[in-house]
């Protein structure tokens, strides 16, 4: 199996920055499609961001198109989601997903096989 922990949530501001990471463990990043999802207070989680195996290819929820990127670095065993022009409905838990069999661009919350704990992100003037 593969643990997931995240890093980097916290407080900013609308137009803000921040980049999240989450860093494996127990399984090699290679054999996984990875993805990013957040869970705003009282709705369901979403999906936000996918990324393949090899990271030649990625995948975007049309809210967050042109603002964030996923990236990956196999050699870390790590993912990143680089967010910019943060605004307040980007607000929620984010979280970091491993998909150890379907590729990245069927990547749905139905379909994870396994999840990081959550990091805070609160975009908020």
């Amino acid at each position: 199996q593969v643990q997931l922990v995240e890093s980097g949530g916290g407080l900013v501001q609308p137009g803000d920055s921040l980049r999240l990471s989450c860093a494996a463990s127990g399984r090699t990043l290679t054999t996984s499609a990875m993805g990013w999802f957040r869970q705003a207070p009282g709705k369901e989680r979403e999906f936000v961001a996918a990324i393949s195996r090899s990271g030649a290819f990625t995948y975007y929820a049309d809210s967050v198109k042109g603002r964030f990127i996923i990236s990956r670095d196999n050699a870390k065993n790590t993912v990143y989601l680089q967010m910019a022009s943060l605004k307040p409905e980007d607000t929620a838990v984010y979280y970091c997903a491993a998909e150890f069999v379907s590729p990245a661009r069927d990547m749905d919350v139905s379909n994870v096989d396994a999840w990081g704990q959550g990091t805070q992100v609160t975009v908020s003037s």
